[in-house]
């Protein structure tokens, strides 16, 4: 018998060329075969009679040929094959296309049963190139349960149903992992079942259990795996930090921090006291002060012996927090470095000589801290600012530099507690939800393209008040098919007809980084009055005096989203506004955007969000840190999710340590789920 981890090649007629073509859909081994589960199902376990069939509705009917059928060679490279069929109630033509082996297969007067699909008008009906099969013959592409896979090039359903088949034929499938106590609470499958049953199930019901089993599978081994970095993190060691007073940090700010400010400061006291790395999370909206939560952090570290890194994701982010956080320790006596890709070859290997020798305590760079030739000579703490631009092996990568040291995440995409668990499974959670006094709302209004004239008007008001504008667009061309603002048509249409007084600048992901961050950087030096762009600035540039954002068919992003855009504005001291425009007239979509109206509040807005759109928003721009689910999916399963949460908490905390079969073998499966999606267990 052939075992899981066997190559496809074990199986026959899978070559070298065939397995390409597998490769292409992620597949190498038994395992991946038997683990590339149907996309959907067709039932053809009902017969229908030649009256009942529905234009295009598939279905199956016994029928009798009632003429021999004919082939007629139209030209080069395409022969139709005709034939009538009929039953007591009555007669349909079926036409196949370059499917001369019809004549031999369909004999006349015989019944055969059929499949496919009814087209055409009051001229006349037919169906063309359906399935067939005697019936006598044992149920192949009629009457059962037929899965519809994933495809590629070169691989027809057919291919794939048979060579799963092949693979369930010669080895088994996946063993146990779920206690029966379990299975048995939830209304599980047992794994041999649900396994054979998602590939050939004899009803839809049996299918839909045997996916709950899966489903329920996936997000129980990922939520054991989270528990288990948690108790693996428990274990390491390192020196507690004896010096956690931040009395002489407090006194060297210009101004007084925050509540939440302050809980999520003490919290971090806590975890550099304990001996163990910290893995901390601080979720807080924009503008509400995280930035001085990681500086208090680095303080700690840097007066406790041990130099601190920050990653920004962005060269002007880097830029403008080494800036400011050089300005807020210059007094304190503590060395700020700045590393990052553009920056000449001498200044580089100047940063890069501070830093390994000891001299920059705080380093704060882009993916240029990650490089081999970059050595810390005593890191002791990694912050990473707006963790969804960091995969976890990238954190992985950079905590690497160090002895384990302590790890501070920031993130100001507001997250609703129900997801928190999941997309930061590893870390502690600080929340900051409040923003610093003085702080104006931004003003949210929804308008309609009747109003662009007053839009314009607005936008050359504030730039004849010395301030900018951010203009987004949700197409970075034009498609005539969408109607979709698109950013490079919108900005020469400004430049050229609206405001060709002033200057407007553009900016899209399909520039090539440098051109981006030129861009960026010029406008925030005020070389631009308007910045037309695509999503690209939800994370980037820090311009205190963008005091607009006008967000194009709004209706087009999430509230998330929206939420994140409108936090580019709000920074200084000026009142700032946010207009959304749409041309949609649902009532569902223009109350959604009049509720983002009438709240700043990013932990309601993501709630909304979650609620209206799944948790969709929320993962896209962080797969690389997720694990590849198979079969789980994000946007619909968040229930099962909640369970499997519950259940695998339960579990590994009476027999995460066990050495039983079972626990092993659901450790190795942890580690392949981990390893598909490009994650680490760290």
């Amino acid at each position: 018998m052939a075992k899981l981890s066997d190559p496809i090649t074990v199986l026959k007629g899978v070559g070298p060329a065939r397995a390409a073509q597998f490769a292409q859909l992620g597949i190498f081994t038994l395992e991946d075969l038997i683990c590339h589960f149907p996309r959907a199902y067709e039932d053809r376990t009902k017969l229908l009679t030649v009256s009942q069939l529905q234009v295009d509705e598939p279905a199956c009917f016994a029928a009798t040929v009632m003429n021999t059928p004919r082939t007629n060679h139209i030209r080069k490279g395409l022969d139709i094959t005709k034939v009538q069929v009929a039953d007591h109630t009555g007669k349909v033509n079926l036409t196949f296309f370059n499917q001369k082996f019809t004549t031999d297969q369909l004999r006349y007067g015989e019944r055969y049963i059929f499949y496919g699909s009814l087209s055409g008008d009051f001229m006349g009906y037919g169906i063309t190139s359906p399935s067939f099969e005697s019936p006598d013959s044992p149920p192949r592409v009629t009457r059962r349960i037929v899965p519809l896979y994933p495809l590629t090039a070169g691989i027809s359903n057919a291919v794939m149903s048979k060579t799963v088949d092949m693979a369930l034929a010669l080895c088994p499938p996946p063993e146990e992992i779920l206690p029966e106590d379990i299975r048995r609470e939830f209304g599980i499958l047992p794994a041999q079942e649900a396994y054979r049953a998602i590939h050939h199930p004899e009803t839809l019901a049996q299918a839909e259990l045997a996916k709950k089993r899966l489903i329920f599978e996936e997000f129980f081994i990922f939520s054991a795996g989270l528990s288990l970095m948690r108790a693996q993190r428990t274990l390491k060691k390192c020196p507690p930090y004896e010096n956690t007073d931040l009395a002489p940090f407090f006194a060297a700010l210009p101004f007084t921090l925050t509540g939440a400010q302050q809980r999520a400061m003490a919290d971090i006291q806590r975890d550099l006291s304990r001996g163990t790395p910290m893995n901390r999370l601080v979720q807080g909206d924009v503008g509400s002060g995280k930035t001085m939560v990681a500086a208090a952090a680095a303080y700690l570290s840097i007066q406790n012996g041990h130099q601190a890194a920050l990653m920004a994701p962005t060269e002007i982010l880097a830029e403008q927090h080494a800036a400011s956080l050089g300005k807020l320790f210059a007094p304190m006596g503590i060395s700020v470095q700045l590393l990052t890709g553009s920056m000449k070859a001498g200044e580089k290997k100047q940063a890069r000589q501070a830093i390994a020798d000891g001299s920059a305590q705080l380093i704060v760079g882009t993916h240029a801290l990650l490089t081999d030739t970059t050595v810390f000579a005593d890191l002791g703490l990694v912050i990473a600012d707006e963790q969804h631009r960091f995969g976890v092996a990238q954190r992985g990568k950079l905590s690497a530099k160090g002895s384990d040291p302590h790890l501070l995440v920031m993130s100001a995409t507001p997250i609703p507690r129900t997801l928190a668990l999941l997309m930061y499974g590893d870390l502690e959670v600080s929340v900051i939800n409040e923003l610093p006094p003085g702080r104006q709302q931004t003003q949210t209004f929804l308008v309609g393209e009747n109003m662009r004239a007053r839009i314009n008007a607005f936008i050359r008001k504030q730039a004849a008040e010395g301030h900018q504008c951010f203009v987004v667009c949700p197409a970075v061309e034009e498609n005539q098919e969408t109607g979709l603002k698109a950013a490079t048509v919108w900005a020469e249409t400004l430049q050229r007809t609206v405001f060709p007084d002033l200057k407007i600048a553009l900016l899209h992901g399909q520039m090539k980084g440098a051109e981006k961050e030129a861009v960026m950087n010029g406008f925030a030096r005020g070389e631009a009055d308007v910045l037309v762009a695509t999503t690209v600035i939800e994370v980037g540039v820090d311009v205190p005096n963008a005091t607009l954002m006008v967000i194009e068919d709004a209706d087009r992003f999430g509230l998330s989203q929206l939420h994140q855009l409108r936090g580019r504005v709000g920074r200084g001291s000026a009142q700032s506004y946010c207009i959304l425009t749409t041309r949609n007239r649902n009532a569902d979509t223009v109350a959604r955007l009049k509720a983002f109206c009438q709240t700043t509040d990013g932990f309601k807005i993501a709630e909304e969000d979650l609620r209206l759109r799944g948790p969709g928003d929320f993962f896209g721009s962080r797969q690389s840190g997720l694990p590849a689910f198979r079969v789980a999916s994000l946007s619909c399963d968040m229930q099962t999710l909640t369970l499997a949460q519950q259940a695998s908490a339960a579990w590994i905390d009476l027999h995460g340590a066990d050495d039983t079969p079972q626990a092993q073998a659901l450790r190795e499966r942890i580690g392949k789920l981990f390893r598909r999606g490009g994650a680490v267990m760290n």
